[in-house]
């Protein structure tokens, strides 16, 4: 059995999620530059069985692509260049983010900590994560 991976995308960072082997729990893992993210995944395949990618998809409110879509089909094509024996499933994130500082303010982290993007990013993957195992894959 392998774990789930998720990435909230984002052309600066990008926020990783993963679960745990028998896929119940959603966890932040890390967050990572664009331009590091193959050679990061290589390493963590070297030492965890990962059965599935999943993307956040940004989408506008009426359900259309959003400007930063092309950016995340980039990275998807990518995923799937190096990565060809993992499926690649992308969902909706829409609210992520906005969700995602909420949960911050909720968990008690200081202002200081909530402004830090990279935790925002990972808390959006869990998120992203944990909606894709909602929906029974």
């Amino acid at each position: 059995m392998g774990r789930v991976l998720s990435f909230d995308y984002g052309t600066k960072r990008i926020g990783i999620a993963a679960t745990d082997p028998l896929k119940i729990i959603a966890s932040a893992l890390d967050t990572i530059h664009p331009k590091d993210i193959i050679v990061y995944l290589k390493k963590y395949l070297s030492h965890e069985s990962v059965e599935c990618f999943v993307v956040g998809k940004p989408m506008k409110l009426d359900g259309s692509d959003s400007a930063s879509a092309v950016h995340v089909k980039n990275f998807i094509s990518l995923l799937n260049k190096n990565f060809p024996e993992i499926p690649v499933k992308s969902i909706d994130e829409r609210f992520t983010s906005s969700i995602a500082q909420k949960s911050m303010i909720e968990m008690g982290l200081k202002k200081k900590d909530r402004q830090k993007k990279e935790h925002v990013d990972q808390i959006s993957a869990v998120l992203i994560l944990q909606t894709f195992l909602d929906s029974n894959f």
